[in-house]
């Protein structure tokens, strides 16, 4: 899936994002691979979507970028 950042909190590595569907997905420490120290908002980001507990979260998160 992909998605763009709403809110990123860097020191505690938590923040939601938005599909191009809007619906929101939860981001957490488990979110990313350790790769990504920081998120802005309106950045593009590929992920999976995942359920923790009835809640929607963002797995594997990864940056989109454009290749040649």
């Amino acid at each position: 899936m992909q998605g763009t950042i709403k809110e990123f909190d860097g020191e505690a590595g938590t923040g939601t994002l938005l599909t191009d569907d809007r619906d929101e997905f939860a981001i957490d420490v488990r979110s990313m691979d350790g790769i990504i120290r920081t998120l802005r908002p309106g950045q593009r980001v590929v992920f999976d979507a995942a359920d923790d507990d009835g809640r929607k979260v963002a797995r594997g998160l990864r940056l989109v970028t454009f290749e040649r």
